[in-house]
C-alpha cells in the first residue's frame, strides 16, 4: 500500500492501531514540547496520548508529497481530562521526510499556535 494512502488511514484512527513499520528504527522526532529518536520512544508518545487524554482526534487536512518530502496539515484535538474537560485544539503541519528505503527517517510537528495557547486553553475562565 502507497505511504499516503496508509498515512491517511492512520490520522482517521489515531492513536490507535497506527502503522510504526513505516518508520525507520532510528526516526528523528520533534514537535515544540519533545525531541528524541526511535521509533520506540514514538510508540510510547503516542500510548500516553491515548493513556492520558479523553478522545483524541488528529484531523488531516491535506497531505502532499513531493520527492522525499510529505507534508501533511492538521488539527490535533482532545479532552483534558480537568474536571471541567476543557477541549484543547492544536493546529499545525508535520514535515516527514523519507530514506532510501522510503522509510520515515524524520518527523517533525510545527504548531500554529504558541505553547502559551495551548495552556490557556486549559484555563476554566476565559475572557
Amino acid at each position: 500500500m502507497d505511504i499516503i494512502e496508509i498515512l491517511k488511514q492512520d490520522y482517521q484512527k489515531f492513536p490507535v492501531d497506527q502503522t510504526y513499520s513505516i518508520y525507520a528504527e532510528n526516526v528523528y522526532f520533534q514537535d515544540p514540547l519533545n525531541k528524541f529518536r526511535g521509533v520506540e520512544r514514538y510508540k510510547q508518545m503516542i500510548r500516553f496520548i491515548n493513556q492520558w487524554f479523553i478522545n483524541p482526534q488528529l484531523d488531516l487536512h491535506e497531505i502532499n508529497q513531493l520527492g522525499d518530502t510529505i507534508k501533511t496539515r492538521w488539527t490535533l484535538s482532545w479532552t483534558t481530562p480537568l474536571p471541567w474537560k476543557p477541549r484543547i485544539a492544536i493546529p499545525g503541519w508535520s514535515e516527514l521526510h523519507l530514506n532510501a528505503e522510503k522509510l520515515i527517517d524524520s518527523h517533525i510537528d510545527y504548531w500554529d499556535c504558541s505553547r502559551f495557547d495551548v495552556i490557556t486553553q486549559h484555563l476554566p475562565y476565559k475572557s
